[in-house]
């Protein structure tokens, strides 16, 4: 469960410590979110080979996926709203959760292969 907590504050997967972003980004501000390169407690590299976070890519869908399916499920089916206003309100919370979905999947990304 400790872990999940970590990868959730996108803390370093070694040393549980270290933050792996120095800014979280704003999407208002047209910030994205800057990750260091190694981690200021332990120095472990966050990104081993040049493109290792390219799979994040994939973890995005999948958080993307998960968002539009629990946002249609709450906006149609249970507030019943219209089908336009499901897709332009699920077009907004993609907006609005792209520096989250970013910073998100490459936390998990890198848990998934050099967490303890």
């Amino acid at each position: 469960m400790a872990n999940v907590i970590d990868m959730l504050k996108c803390k370093c997967p070694n040393c549980k410590k270290g933050k792996m972003y120095s800014e979280l980004g704003n999407l208002l501000m047209f910030r994205s979110p800057k990750m260091y390169t190694t981690c200021s407690e332990c120095h472990f590299k966050f990104e081993k080979e040049p493109g290792f976070f390219f799979g994040a890519m994939f973890v995005t869908y999948a958080l993307i996926s998960a968002e539009m399916i629990a946002g249609m499920v709450l906006f149609k089916f249970i507030l019943g709203f219209s089908y336009i206003t499901v897709a332009l309100l699920a077009i907004t919370t993609i907006v609005l959760l792209s520096t989250f979905n970013l910073r998100i999947s490459r936390s998990i990304w890198i848990y998934m292969f050099y967490s303890d």
